[in-house]
């Protein structure tokens, strides 16, 4: 949602930007949780954009995946420990 190209009240904008933060704060916490993204360094060229991308790929497909109903660290330790998890996270089937 585009929020400064209208006028909005002190109250809306306050709430659409904490929507927007809770979001975001949501997802880098689900990161760092399940990837340890806050310990990981990778600084050259573009490794850095491309492991991101990688990982939020990654938590999608966690997220989606028809796994039993755990969290997402366990789904990415079960699709690591076995392969129809890990086939279901990647294909859905």
């Amino acid at each position: 949602m585009k929020i400064l190209s209208r006028y909005l009240a002190g109250a809306r904008f306050a709430q659409a930007a904490c929507g927007h933060w809770g979001v975001e704060n949501n997802l880098h916490w689900q990161l760092d949780v399940t990837f340890g993204e806050d310990k990981s360094r990778p600084r050259e060229n573009h490794v850095d954009a491309n492991f991101s991308i990688l990982l939020r790929t990654a938590l999608r497909l966690l997220k989606n995946g028809q796994t039993a109903k755990y969290g997402i660290k366990n789904k990415r330790l079960m699709a690591g420990w076995n392969g129809d998890d890990l086939r279901k996270v990647l294909f859905g089937k």
